[in-house]
């Protein structure tokens, strides 16, 4: 004789195996901890910063570019 089961918790099981599934992709897609962003805006914030600090400006123009 085969073993019995019981749908429900079966049913049950298989629904949080395809949720856990699906976190997973999104986790991959879209997930970042907050110390990477924070890390990201940093870096992008001083690149900014020295690019700005070392940009040449020409003389004879009158709006400094």
């Amino acid at each position: 004789m085969g073993e019995i089961i019981n749908l429900r918790q079966a049913r049950k099981q298989k629904a949080r195996i395809e949720k856990e599934r699906l976190a997973g992709e999104n986790r991959a897609l879209h997930g970042r901890s907050k110390a990477e962003r924070e890390r990201d805006r940093v870096t992008s914030d001083r690149t900014e910063k020295f690019m700005d600090g070392h940009r040449r400006e020409k003389p004879g123009d009158p709006d400094g570019r």
